[in-house]
């Protein structure tokens, strides 16, 4: 695929998307050529995406981010997810300098005590681990939906993505749990258990909890912090979060 550099390409892929069901916007993305990658959480969105891809068996690589610090039944889902569609799921971890770095600086869990030790944990486990896995990208796959958050409510099906030099594609922007909840039912996708306990939103395990009745979905993710638009920076730009120079992880 031609090198991408300007947004009108995202914005007509955006246009072609929107009338298409999941299948079909994945088989687009598969087909245009270059590299397209598919970062999982393992929640129940990515589930979903990777159900698709692995049914299908679509040219694109399924990737996620092991931390170092998941729940137990997340690692586990990676495994079972494998094994139930045929694929491998590429594992992404930390390096060990920089998480040792970051231990020195703040603590193991220092991200409890300021939104700048957050960020920079946030950037050692889940940041820079992204970045090896889109190396070489012309296509980002997420699992982003409108519903999960006022923060991504205008959530596009393809956006220009300058910081990463790719086209972020998010197949599910307009879906409803709903819809999602009746697709894991009939195509019995394997899903975590932690979503049956509470957890629309699973993260690293310390910093993540259940929510409570009427919460949005998101809202058990990093609770201790006032910001209702609060991020990891996977789907941010770097001006959009604190800066973390002082950190320089």
């Amino acid at each position: 695929m031609t090198a991408i550099t300007e947004n009108g390409t995202a914005k007509a892929l955006n246009d072609q998307l929107a009338g298409l069901d999941l299948a079909g916007r994945l088989a687009l993305v598969a087909s245009l050529g270059g590299r397209a990658v598919f970062t999982s959480s393992l929640g129940i969105e990515d589930q979903v995406i990777t159900a698709e891809i692995g049914t299908h068996r679509l040219p694109i690589e399924v990737a996620t981010l092991e931390t170092g610090r998941l729940f137990r039944e997340t690692v586990d889902l990676i495994g079972e997810t494998e094994d139930r569609y045929g694929i491998e799921i590429v594992r992404f971890h930390p390096k060990k300098d920089d998480i040792d770095e970051y231990v020195a600086k703040y603590g193991m869990n220092g991200f409890y005590e300021s939104v700048e030790a957050r960020h920079a944990c946030c950037g050692v486990r889940k940041l820079k681990p992204l970045a090896r896995a889109l190396e070489g990208a012309s296509f980002w796959i997420t699992g982003l939906r409108r519903g999960q958050s006022g923060n991504r409510a205008e959530t596009p099906f393809a956006e220009y993505d300058a910081e990463r030099n790719l086209i972020k594609i998010n197949p599910l922007a307009d879906w409803s749990t709903e819809t999602m909840n009746a697709f894991v039912a009939d195509n019995a996708v394997p899903v975590n258990p932690l979503h049956k306990r509470g957890y629309p939103s699973i993260g690293c395990e310390p910093c993540t909890r259940a929510i409570k009745p009427g919460e949005p979905e998101r809202a058990g993710r990093w609770w201790w912090e006032n910001d209702e638009k609060r991020e990891c920076g996977l789907h941010v730009p770097d001006a959009a979060l604190p800066s973390l120079e002082s950190s320089a992880l």
